[in-house]
């Protein structure tokens, strides 16, 4: 099987939170193509679900498609060194004001591995109990939140009013892993051999 080797890599872009880089690859038959990278430092997100089985969902702005959309508690993995879990139980904490008292992995996921590097990892956190918001972010402070029954977080996944790409999925997976009654989650501190080890500089 053909090897494919990076001839050449340039950083093109840098941004506050993204890169664009160039690679110059070596392509079957002896040729060489060109493929642009999304350089991402990858994110955590959060289904919390409480003992009623609702799940948390956050309401806010997002530029990009000029509106605002239902999102699971989420946030970059922006800062050098810190473990996924800890920036997990943060951005639960400044986004709702909630710690929990169980964790565990849900989903890792290659967002769009075509023209990123970008990878999200899903926690399933429960037993959950408020604890202190301290809010870092000017978009959080226009931030909502409330808790919905999973299976209508479900439904509306299904007719497409969930959007969200990690709130999609990470319902769907806790639907899926509720009905077997949570079995065979990994563990919160789980190997994650996907996450993007660069952090692009601010």
């Amino acid at each position: 099987m053909h090897s494919y080797e990076v001839e050449s890599s340039d950083v093109v872009y840098q941004g506050t939170v993204i890169a664009l880089r160039r690679d110059i690859v070596s392509m079957p038959g002896g040729s060489t193509g060109q493929r642009d990278v999304v350089v991402h430092p990858g994110a955590v997100a959060v289904v919390a679900l409480d003992d009623e089985d609702r799940v948390l969902l956050v309401n806010q702005y997002r530029h990009p498609v000029r509106r605002r959309l239902d999102e699971l508690p989420a946030g970059l993995l922006d800062v050098s060194g810190e473990p996924a879990l800890a920036a997990a139980q943060r951005e639960l904490a400044e986004e709702a004001g909630l710690e929990a008292g169980e964790w565990h992995v849900l989903l890792d996921v290659l967002t769009s591995p075509g023209m990123t590097d970008e990878s999200i990892r899903v926690y399933l956190a429960r037993s959950l109990r408020p604890c202190e918001r301290d809010v870092q972010e000017h978009e959080e402070l226009e931030l909502t939140s409330r808790f919905e029954p999973l299976d209508e977080a479900v439904r509306r996944a299904l007719a497409g009013e969930l959007e969200n790409a990690a709130a999609v999925m990470g319902v769907l997976a806790a639907s899926a892993a509720a009905a077997s009654g949570f079995a065979g989650l990994r563990p919160a501190e789980a190997p994650w051999t996907a996450r993007p080890h660069a952090v692009p500089p601010a």
